[in-house]
């Protein structure tokens, strides 16, 4: 591990806006943030450009960051604590487990913001609007909570609209093209730096926006074989 790493890891063990796997958090975030607000969740946050965004945008709402890579938490924690910005917070953990830190209901909206789209089939199960993820969603979501997806991967945008399809998800908002968009609200005007490396060369973004049912469908074996 590089000298760098090693300062950011040490460094990070300190910083008030940052939980490590915590224990006893569910249920606690309001005693966290010291307040009642809105919780909005951000996973695979990477280096917390969003967070740090959306919590700048939106001060009386209270933003958590979520990624396993400590050393990219760092960042927006510390971009956090520079600017006195007292309503982001990062939680590092794996997304698989997210609902060991959130009561039913706890958390408000889910962001997903430019994730690995897994393009390989064998790697279907890893992407995060995946049904496999969005029952782990369920459990923490209120309901009628947004889910937004923004990624620059057409495949991860139409896998995700198959998903939405085939469980019968409610979409809010369908946008191919963000940028193209007149009158962009401001979270969509987000930038961060995974979306720069225009990874999949799509030269686009696209954007969904979408809510859960009560009762997620059993639709797993047809699914399936859709996806083969």
């Amino acid at each position: 591990m590089g000298q760098k790493k090693l300062i950011r890891f040490n460094e990070i063990n300190s910083f008030p806006n940052v939980l490590q796997y915590p224990l006893d958090i569910k249920g606690k975030w309001k005693y966290f943030f010291k307040n009642k607000n809105p919780l909005i969740l951000e996973l695979a946050c990477g280096k917390g450009e969003y967070t740090v965004g959306l919590a700048l945008i939106y001060p009386a709402k209270n933003y958590i960051g979520a990624d396993i890579k400590g050393n990219r938490l760092w960042v927006g924690a510390k971009n956090c604590l520079d600017k006195k910005i007292t309503n982001a917070a990062f939680l590092r953990t794996q997304i698989e487990k997210i609902n060991n830190y959130f009561e039913p209901a706890e958390v408000d909206e889910i962001w997903i913001t430019f994730p690995d789209p897994q393009l390989r089939k064998s790697k279907a199960k890893k992407r995060l609007t995946h049904p496999r993820f969005l029952r782990l969603y369920h459990q923490i979501l209120r309901p009628g909570g947004f889910i937004h997806l923004k990624t620059d991967s057409p495949d991860l945008y139409q896998f995700t609209k198959l998903v939405i399809n085939t469980y019968k998800l409610n979409i809010v908002e369908d946008n191919p093209d963000v940028y193209s968009t007149k009158s962009l609200t401001p979270e969509l005007n987000i930038h961060t730096h995974y979306e720069g490396l225009n990874i999949a060369k799509s030269n686009r973004i696209f954007y969904l926006c979408f809510t859960l049912p009560s009762v997620l469908d059993d639709n797993d074996d047809n699914f399936y074989e859709l996806i083969k």
